[in-house]
């Protein structure tokens, strides 16, 4: 059943996620997260009345430190820029979904996505060393690290 969302919220940092959760929180709005909006499992389908949170202004690489094989990265980020920028730094990034000109890092993260190198080398999973969350009560939490 289709359903058009109450908002659409575009953040542009964690902190303006934050705002959005806390206020959802306090008056019990649910929350649709979305980027690109690739998926095939519908996790990104608005529910009555949500406010759906869209990542796509998040699209900034923060930092490729190629002594240490990372990359960090915002969630609107798509996934070709972030292969394209390992490889320029002489590194590989896997995980290959069929919508990675067009899918987010954070979508892939969120649904684990691997495409046709998840069978030689592991799926999105095996490549996340570290998230900044915000959850549901809008707090900010590090997990993880470099």
């Amino acid at each position: 059943m289709k359903q058009l969302p109450r908002v659409v919220v575009f953040p542009r940092h964690a902190q303006d996620v934050s705002a959005v959760l806390k206020l959802a929180h306090a008056h019990r709005a649910p929350v649709v997260t979305r980027g690109s909006g690739t998926g095939l499992s519908g996790g990104s389908v608005p529910v009555e009345g949500a406010i759906v949170l869209c990542l796509v202004k998040m699209d900034k690489i923060l930092e490729l430190d190629p002594r240490n094989f990372t990359l960090r990265a915002e969630a609107g980020v798509v996934t070709q820029k972030i292969y394209e920028a390992a490889d320029a730094a002489g590194l590989f990034y896997p995980p290959d979904p069929g919508s990675m000109k067009v899918s987010t890092i954070g979508g892939n993260v969120a649904e684990n996505a691997g495409g046709l190198r998840g069978l030689k080398y592991g799926v999105t999973r095996n490549y996340v060393m570290g998230l900044e969350v915000v959850l549901a009560n809008g707090d900010i939490c590090s997990l993880g690290n470099k």
